[in-house]
């Protein structure tokens, strides 16, 4: 690298955008024993009594930011997160599945009235049973009935954990509690559950919304284990559930529970104190 230093023009000199002339037609080289940096800085530095001392204890061995970083653009971030987002909706696509928007727009769950039939659903609530059984790691119903069921009954507190981070969809759930009495006594098999309300089927074949806020439910999981075996079809119209069963009935505050049933599955959840209705 070599540098050169110039006098300044004549000052009688007209055109000031001409090349300045050499000084002497010398040219000043640097090398390794007398680089750049330190020799001008040495030369600079006037109100230092010791240059050499000052760019000892000021410059050699660090590194000297000599002009502002470049910084990122809004408009390219921007560009950016429009790319993830579009990366994002190409990989959904390609797996097939459908955004909440989407699956309001084309009816996925909007069922018809044919499709409202509680019997429907006995299969889904089946695999359920066999779903808790396999949970909970339920011991199988003895050949003898025993004396005392509740010899048989699992620890809950071991069950709490699990049950709170469950997949609902198949489990009958019963309001027990709740500020809007229109919905005491309501009771079905769970078809979704969306972030604040389940949708159930009840025994009389309706499709019903249960909000969950300001709302206490009941649900009831087997005693003993249960095989995930469809229902053989009843030639007497009955049905068998949950319900017609040995069963251990739990509560469900509504109001700790408005969460979707993916986001529970990765949450941790804390004590809380039970707010009264």
């Amino acid at each position: 690298m070599a540098f050169m230093y110039y006098r300044a023009a004549d000052s009688g000199h007209k055109d000031v955008y001409a090349a300045l002339p050499l000084i002497n037609n010398e040219r000043m080289r640097l090398d390794s024993q007398t680089p750049f940096i330190p020799t001008y800085v040495k030369r600079s530095v006037t109100r230092s009594s010791d240059p050499a001392q000052a760019y000892a204890s000021r410059v050699q061995g660090r590194q000297i930011l000599l002009e502002n970083p470049a910084r990122e653009s809004k408009a390219k971030k921007e560009r950016e997160e429009k790319r993830a987002r579009r990366a994002s909706e190409r990989a959904r696509k390609a797996t097939g599945s459908s955004s909440k928007n989407e699956s309001r727009k084309r009816g996925t769950w909007k069922l018809r009235k044919e499709e409202t039939k509680f019997d429907l659903y006995l299969p889904l609530h089946s695999l359920w049973l066999g779903y808790m059984s396999e949970l909970l790691s339920l011991i199988p119903q003895p050949a003898a009935p025993s004396a005392d069921p509740a010899s048989a009954m699992p620890g809950a507190a071991g069950m709490h954990a699990k049950l709170i981070k469950a997949d609902f969809h198949g489990s009958i759930v019963t309001v027990r509690q709740s500020k809007n009495p229109c919905l005491v006594g309501l009771s079905g098999i769970v078809i979704h559950e969306t972030e604040n309300a389940f949708k159930v089927i009840t025994r009389k074949d309706e499709l019903k919304m249960l909000p969950k806020q300001n709302s206490i439910f009941v649900f009831a999981i087997p005693l003993y284990a249960t095989p995930a075996l469809p229902p053989a079809p009843s030639t007497t119209g009955s049905s068998k559930t949950i319900l017609d069963m040995p069963h251990i009935e739990f509560e469900l505050y509504g109001n700790h529970f408005c969460y979707r049933a993916a986001e529970r599955a990765g949450r941790k959840f804390k004590h809380k104190e039970t707010i009264e209705l």
